[in-house]
């Protein structure tokens, strides 16, 4: 289905561990929604629950509140998290991270209808989908829909910018 990339880490890289983010496409009402997801793998220094927590105070310290209500990225300006699509990578950016990943196909073709991407950023460990390596998408609908996963994320309605305009 898709395959892992992983994160450039702030300056406290081990703080977080690694990074990973994915681009997957599903059924939604309107059409196909494109769907983002960040997670730690949680190989921080300080171990996994070090990455966690580092994970939950990035989100926090930008405003994305962790198992809370949806980010509206059009309604809020200034938000400290952007999305760029260009030459089939999707790239996240918030402050002191960068993450981007090979979006499949479908994803862009969902994100160039919709203007935006579901984005879930979560603090829960999945140190089985490492980055390069093919993700079995039956795995993927089971931690991305999980109540664990989504509880323990910031969702964010993110806006795609690309470098055309």
């Amino acid at each position: 289905m898709t395959s892992t990339s992983s994160a450039t880490l702030p300056s406290r890289p081990a703080d977080l561990g690694t990074i990973v983010v994915l681009a997957w496409s599903g059924e939604a009402p309107g059409g196909d929604m494109p769907y983002l997801l960040a997670y730690p793998l949680g190989d921080a220094e300080g171990g996994p629950e070090a990455s966690s927590y580092a994970v939950q105070r990035l989100l926090e310290d930008s405003g994305l509140p962790v198992g809370g209500d949806l980010v509206d990225g059009f309604a809020r300006s200034g938000l400290p998290v952007s999305l760029l699509v260009e030459a089939g990578q999707a790239v996240v950016s918030m402050a002191q991270l960068k993450a981007q990943c090979q979006a499949p196909r479908e994803w862009l073709e969902a994100v160039g209808v919709r203007g935006f991407a579901y984005f879930v950023f979560t603090t829960r460990l999945w140190p089985e989908a490492v980055p390069g390596r093919h993700v079995d998408p039956a795995a993927l609908a089971a931690f991305a829909g999980s109540e664990e996963t989504l509880k323990q994320a910031a969702h964010v309605v993110l806006p795609v910018r690309s470098l055309r305009g």
